[in-house]
């Protein structure tokens, strides 16, 4: 099985266009890729606020709002 079209590489490398696997699928992995990178930010972002809100609410908060008065 060959992802890149040929099946023998006996042959001249003048007359052999682009040599990459799943070609003609360009646009497919572009699309593919730039909506795995939003989907990521995405998750990235809802678990990043889910963490920090959650961080807000940690320890004593008059105990830590007498702390950061005296700063």
């Amino acid at each position: 099985m060959s992802t890149i079209g040929y099946e023998s590489w006996a042959v001249d490398l003048a007359d052999v266009g682009p040599v990459y696997p799943f070609q003609g699928s360009e646009v497919l992995m572009v699309i593919l890729g730039v909506a795995f990178w939003i989907g990521w930010h995405r998750i990235q972002f809802v678990r990043e606020g889910k963490h920090l809100e959650e961080a807000k609410h940690m320890g004593d908060e008059e105990k830590i709002h007498k702390i950061l008065e005296k700063y």
